[in-house]
């Protein structure tokens, strides 16, 4: 008689479970997200990459970062309101809001990219005809020269219609609605203050962030060029490669 060998069967430890925001509508296509943080950006893209669960429909998933304007598209849901989910209250007024990568220059600012060899980024600009002051490359990167946007505090609607909010929201259009609905005075009294977006002599990479002016309650919409270690909370959106929302999908 063949002998038996016992072996002990493992336990798989279970996938943390994460909550999801209601679904996000964006650009014709619906998003599933999940926020991360507080934590340093690169901490929060650690965090977007582990394994998690999400009920009986998505019982393996992961996460990309949210590119700036899909991140200022989630953050206007709700914001201001009393509704379940509202960033103003549980983001922005405690913290940060990381909406993703930018690269300053010397000329203007880079959108959603990592590239820091100024002659790459230059080259990115080939053939790219400029919309209303700045320059949609694909349908992420985009690049807004200094002279389209004003740093300091302004209303509302000169910086929803400036180079800067208009790249960050990744529009064509003369005004980033999504952005000016954001900074209404109804929501800042004292209008957007615009900073860290400075020109530099080498491409730098940083985090372009947003918050409600800090501790001292000064009522305006910050929007700021130079984070990079200032704790903050992230968006990341299901990466629907991951084996268990690409079996669900199936």
């Amino acid at each position: 008689m063949e002998e038996t060998q016992y072996r002990i069967r493992k336990a798989k430890p279970s996938l943390p479970a994460i909550d999801l925001l209601p679904v996000i509508s964006y650009n014709g296509r619906e998003l599933d997200v999940a926020v991360f943080g507080p934590g340093v950006y690169s901490n929060n893209l650690d965090e977007m990459q582990k394994q998690y669960s999400h009920l009986e429909e998505f019982p393996i998933i992961s996460f990309i970062p949210a590119i700036t304007s899909e991140s200022i598209s989630i953050a206007k849901y709700g914001f201001g309101s009393k509704e379940e989910v509202d960033a103003k209250r549980d983001i922005f007024d405690p913290r940060w809001l990381q909406l993703g990568r930018i690269v300053r220059t010397s000329e203007g600012v880079y959108t959603n990219t990592e590239i820091t060899d100024e002659k790459e980024l230059k080259k990115m600009l080939n053939g790219v005809k400029e919309v209303n002051g700045i320059y949609l490359i694909d349908d992420k990167v985009g690049f807004a020269p200094y002279e389209s946007f004003n740093q300091g505090v302004q209303d509302a609607d000169t910086f929803a219609e400036s180079g800067l909010a208009r790249v960050l929201e990744h529009t064509e259009e003369k005004v980033a609605k999504n952005l000016r609905e954001i900074a209404s005075p109804k929501n800042y009294k004292r209008g957007v203050n615009v900073f860290g977006f400075d020109s530099v002599k080498e491409p730098v990479s940083k985090v372009a962030s947003l918050y409600s002016g800090g501790v001292i309650d000064v009522n305006w919409l910050g929007v700021d060029g130079s984070d990079w270690y200032v704790d903050g909370c992230a968006f990341g959106v299901l990466n629907e490669n991951t084996e268990g929302v690409s079996q669900n999908f199936s």
